[in-house]
């Protein structure tokens, strides 16, 4: 797996660690990761996810996995979120259809 939020697309950045005397060597910033089980209200299950710590956060601002999702830009979310998010945009047509 790699070191990636699959909600945001969040991943390592680089920098330098600075030392006391100014000394800069090469550094990774890692993000916080979590694996986290996610309820589709839609589709009325739950899903394993790595997500960051922020991603989480806007999750519960914007209102769930579901809203997240509908409103996300495809290049950003990983390969299953986005098989997710076409799941959800379908049931969610098709409960306006019926």
């Amino acid at each position: 797996m790699s070191r990636r939020c699959e909600l945001t697309g969040v991943g390592p950045m680089v920098g330098h660690s600075v030392s006391h005397s100014n000394i800069k060597t090469k550094r990774r910033f890692l993000p916080s990761l979590r694996q986290t089980s996610l309820q589709s209200e839609a589709l009325n299950q739950s899903f394993r996810l790595k997500i960051s710590n922020a991603a989480l956060r806007t999750l519960d601002f914007r209102g769930g996995l579901d809203a997240f999702l509908v409103k996300a830009d495809d290049a950003e979310l990983s390969l299953r979120a986005r098989r997710l998010k076409k799941q959800i945009k379908a049931k969610l047509a098709e409960t306006v259809a019926a």
